[in-house]
């Protein structure tokens, strides 16, 4: 019985494995092969197509975005296209869509095994890893790289997952560190745009 649970868990683990390669290889591929159409412009009228569904289709682009692993700044600045007299609703998306996806992140480490792999495998680099992101200044580093446009939010989400940070201090951290860029994006950025063209 032990065996029979233990080789579906398995089943499950690689099907899950699959499926996520699968959404991040096809969505990372489409954004480096076709870079044009994941500008904020193009997202903004493919989710225009929908009409009448275009909120129900963004939040659900924000909560998902993350299995593709593809950055969400192009997506915020589409929200601002769309909505752009409501820029409390945008944020109220766009925050809640990371965290959505910055917490489905974390868990998938656990449910891929990643962190009982690195665990018998790498116990020391395992450990430093914990013990770092459990440090004090480990919520600033998550909230710093959170922040930062130019890395990917995802990698801390997995890494911390992986070395079984705590979760509210990492949800936390990138909360703070998203809400800042997303704060810059949404209320700042119209300004920033037009004072450069």
């Amino acid at each position: 019985m032990a065996i029979t649970l233990k080789k579906a868990s398995l089943t499950v683990r690689i099907i899950t494995l699959a499926t996520w390669a699968s959404i991040a290889i096809a969505g990372i591929g489409g954004f480096l092969l076709y870079p044009d159409s994941f500008t904020a412009s193009n997202i903004a009228s493919i989710l225009l197509r929908f009409q009448g569904e275009v909120l129900l289709v963004y939040i659900a682009m924000s909560a998902l975005r993350g299995l593709s692993l593809l950055p969400s700044s192009p997506l915020v600045i589409a929200g601002t296209l769309i909505y752009p007299d409501q820029p409390w609703l945008v944020l109220l998306v766009s925050i809640s869509g990371i965290a959505f996806s910055s917490s489905m992140i974390y868990f998938f480490s656990e449910l891929l095994g990643t962190s009982e792999y690195f665990e018998k495998r790498k116990a020391a680099l395992t450990r430093r890893l914990h013990d770092r992101l459990e440090h004090p200044t480990g919520f600033l580093f998550v909230a710093a790289w959170s922040f930062f446009p130019f890395v990917p939010t995802d990698a801390v989400c997995y890494v911390a997952g992986m070395a079984k940070m705590d979760y509210l201090k990492f949800i936390g951290a990138v909360l703070v560190g998203e809400l800042v860029l997303c704060s810059i994006y949404i209320f700042l950025g119209g300004s920033l745009f037009n004072s450069f063209s």
